[in-house]
């Protein structure tokens, strides 16, 4: 039996309330006035979300609700919901459910037809891409990069010909790491962006090829050492024919047969005096085909 629109189960609400990713002056006016009505707040930290409270005169109850309590706590939640409570839901900074904990309780209360009420902030993934200059129009949002080095190649390498935006978080420890990787596996001329510390003090927003990236980022620790990180790759683009001469990829043919990809790019592009980045990436094209 379908569920009509706005026909709930109960007169309780659960507020999805978005908090500062950095910058306690990047919430809403709506954010702090739910915080201070709802009747109970779900946070990630209670500590962490305190600090925030402080800041704009909030008082109320908190309870915590992070992965580790996250279904114990969801059925509590979801008794108080049942009794007509107002309750909000927040993360230590963004966007909750977002990579963060509540998605279990979201989807009990979807399912028990509790009315949910999500508001509109701060995510560090769109934020970073709004400033990314790579495009918009199209991306895929892909979390946190895997800390075990072949499941992330695996995962980079099934997103070699993505052709939409792709945008990752990463931590401090394995920045280094993962760049090597999506040298690795994707293209080491692929632009990428690296956003850390968003909204923040030290915050930059710095795009390059990944090669270049990797090098600007060793050149100096504080570039990598400490803060959250948002990964941004552009994504594959199916290279045109006037982009390569037929003549320029019968040398490369010839040569193939005889030498590695590699060797073929290099010669070749010499030969006929083009970039190798064009003819690398026709090679590329062809061969995983």
């Amino acid at each position: 039996m379908e569920k009509k629109v706005n026909s709930f189960n109960s007169t309780g609400i659960l507020y999805i309330i978005p908090t500062p990713i950095g910058n306690l002056s990047d919430i809403t006016y709506r954010a702090v006035e739910t915080l201070k009505n709802v009747n109970l707040i779900a946070a990630e930290n209670i500590y962490h979300t305190n600090i925030l409270l402080q800041h704009y005169n909030v008082k109320n109850i908190l309870i915590s609700l992070n992965k580790d309590n996250e279904k114990t706590q969801s059925h509590y939640v979801i008794n108080k919901l049942k009794e007509g409570k107002k309750i909000a839901l927040v993360s230590d900074a963004g966007t909750p459910v977002i990579n963060d904990p509540g998605y279990f309780l979201v989807k009990k209360c979807c399912y028990l037809n509790i009315k949910i009420v999500p508001l509109p902030g701060p995510c560090a993934a769109i934020t970073a891409l709004s400033a990314s200059g790579i495009s918009t129009n199209r991306f895929c949002y892909e979390g946190f990069l895997p800390s075990k080095k072949k499941i992330r190649c695996d995962l980079l390498n099934s997103l070699k010909k993505e052709t939409r935006t792709m945008i990752f978080y990463e931590s401090k420890h394995r920045i280094l790491e993962s760049i090597r990787d999506i040298i690795e596996k994707i293209d080491e001329n692929r632009h990428l962006v690296v956003a850390k510390e968003i909204t923040k003090k030290w915050e930059y927003i710095y795009g390059a090829k990944a090669n270049v990236m990797l090098s600007w980022l060793k050149k100096d620790k504080n570039r990598y050492n400490k803060g959250e990180i948002v990964i941004i790759i552009d994504g594959f683009k199916e290279l045109k024919n006037q982009d390569v001469s037929e003549k320029v990829i019968n040398t490369f043919k010839i040569l193939r047969n005889f030498l590695s990809s590699k060797q073929s790019v290099l010669i070749a592009s010499k030969i006929h005096k083009i970039k190798k980045n064009n003819l690398y990436k026709y090679a590329i094209t062809k061969e995983d085909k």
